[in-house]
């Protein structure tokens, strides 16, 4: 009980720094985390490049094929070595941070960092088709962790850390400081506090600009857009939204199914499952080496003219079947580029079948970037974040009306088809098959969560003492026009009040939801 008082009195008197310590320490870790994460990207593109140079190898050399599967097989057991030693780094990493942003698992940040990189990189090695987004976020959150850990700071302020790492890491991925922010608050954090925006915006702003010195100012996608897409013609967006909120919808459903497959494989371990898909590289890369890696070859061949409505269709279905079974086996490796990949291809497709229809041919790559921001949002179920992504990473606003149409179009056909978000499904099939490693280390801690009363919502103009709030939760602080009000049962709660309150960290998700239901509109 001592302990749990001293803790608490640790907390309060923490809060009082915290905002000052924010700004710098979000420009530490956005310093630290976009070195890492830069680094992590050269390191991926020159992994890709020795699979194709290989593969380019092999194909005018056939005899020597047997040899190359021999040698991904041996790629796949060194992997499963990483794998094994630690399994935090399976998959994109960002359900493995969203989780210990909820308090559910406590990762050991320096295991993750070490594994994490090697395994990625040996992964883009054999051709697999992942994605070095969701991996830089997961090591940008643990850049975030380790700094905390060094300095000694509380829980909550290590998670305001390892949100700011992930916005350094998605911005330092893509060249996106916006959507880094804008993801790390959405998806990773859940809640767009002021206190998390502050370290968020400046590490994501530092590790774009430290990106940017590296890989230079052009856009990360090579798609130019001449004209913004003529209003007469949306209908087309209308139609490409449906299509690619069905087809995000599959690719959710063919993804967790794929994972559950795995599950029944009864001659391989679950860190060995990798070897199947690097087989897989192995065959299909021999002969459509288009569909292998991230997916950087297809944007260059959509650049090319002349495409074919059957080849687009051939590719995307190649394309999902590796990066499904890439990504399905555990492997070290995301999801992002490659969804955003097939999303360029259905949006080729759908744009050839307009061009049939009529369209003006010059609108063809205007089909590609909104499809893009489509399957993104019927997926990921992040619409803004996909809009503000896609228009940082084709360098244009001049898409952003009908990105924004297509985006919530595609959003609202997937949530008609009853589609959980991929990363909570990730989420979800992670804590069923780990152990809450970290309730006994949070059963007695306590956290400090920060909300605005919103117009209309349930705190709204009444007092603390009639608030329905979750059980062992105390308003600490209200925050009224830059002056801070010592809560009594009697305050009364007027809109664009700043609430402090310090809860439980044992099962700190389902409290920050019953919050949210008195706090917001």
């Amino acid at each position: 009980m001592l302990k749990n008082q001293s803790d608490t009195a640790n907390i309060l008197r923490e809060r009082s720094k915290l905002n000052k310590r924010l700004a710098y320490e979000g420009l530490l870790v956005g310093i630290v985390s976009g070195a890492v994460c830069i680094v992590y990207r050269l390191v991926l593109s020159n992994a890709e490049s020795i699979y194709f140079t290989i593969r380019d190898f092999v194909a005018h050399n056939v005899s020597y094929w047997p040899l190359w599967i021999i040698g991904l097989i041996v790629l796949g057991l060194i992997i499963s070595i990483f794998l094994k030693w630690e399994p935090m780094i399976g998959g994109s990493g960002i359900p493995q941070l969203e989780a210990e942003v909820q308090g559910r698992i406590d990762e050991c940040w320096w295991r993750v960092l070490l594994a994490k990189f090697c395994a990625g990189a040996l992964a883009l090695v054999g051709g697999l088709s992942l994605g070095r987004e969701g991996p830089s976020i997961q090591l940008g959150g643990m850049v975030g962790k380790a700094l905390a850990k060094k300095g000694k700071r509380v829980k909550t302020e290590e998670r305001y850390l390892m949100t700011a790492g992930a916005a350094a890491g998605l911005s330092a991925a893509f060249n996106a400081p916006l959507a880094g922010i804008m993801f790390a608050l959405e998806e990773v954090h859940k809640n767009f506090s002021t206190s998390a925006l502050v370290s968020v915006m400046i590490a994501s702003i530092t590790a774009d600009f430290l990106s940017r010195n590296i890989f230079g100012l052009s856009p990360t996608l090579a798609f130019s857009i001449k004209e913004t897409f003529p209003l007469k013609n949306y209908i087309w967006v209308i139609i490409l939204g449906i299509v690619a909120g069905v087809l995000g919808a599959f690719y959710n459903k063919v993804t967790m199914g794929t994972i559950k497959l795995y599950k029944k494989t009864p001659f391989l371990k679950k860190h060995q499952r990798v070897i199947i898909p690097l087989v897989l590289s192995g065959i299909l890369g021999f002969y459509c080496p288009l569909v292998m890696g991230g997916g950087h070859k297809l944007v260059e061949y959509l650049n090319e003219p002349n495409l074919v409505l059957s080849t687009l269709v051939l590719l995307f279905i190649l394309k999902l079947l590796i990066s499904c079974v890439s990504f399905g086996s555990g492997a070290a490796g995301g999801i992002f580029f490659p969804l955003l990949i097939l999303g360029s291809l259905i949006g080729a497709s759908v744009g050839k079948v307009a061009i049939m229809c009529g369209v003006p041919s010059e609108y063809f790559m205007n089909f590609i970037i909104m499809a893009m921001a489509a399957y993104f949002s019927a997926i990921v179920r992040a619409p803004i974040t996909g809009i503000v992504l896609i228009a940082e990473m084709s360098g244009t606003l001049k898409m952003l009306l009908p990105i924004a149409l297509v985006s919530f179009v595609s959003y609202y056909v997937a949530n008609l088809l009853h589609s959980e978000p991929i990363y909570e499904s990730l989420l979800t099939n992670l804590l069923n098959n780990q152990p809450y490693q970290s309730m006994e280390e949070y059963a007695d801690s306590k956290e400090l969560i920060g909300y605005t009363v919103g117009f209309g919502s349930n705190a709204c103009d009444h007092y603390i003492k009639d608030l329905q709030l979750p059980r062992r939760s105390l308003i600490v602080s209200v925050i009224r026009g830059g002056e801070e009000i010592i809560p009594k049962g009697d305050t009364k709660l007027i809109s664009g009040d700043r609430i402090i309150v310090l809860v439980d960290a044992f099962h700190l998700d389902e409290t920050k939801l019953m919050l949210e239901s008195v706090f917001t509109s």
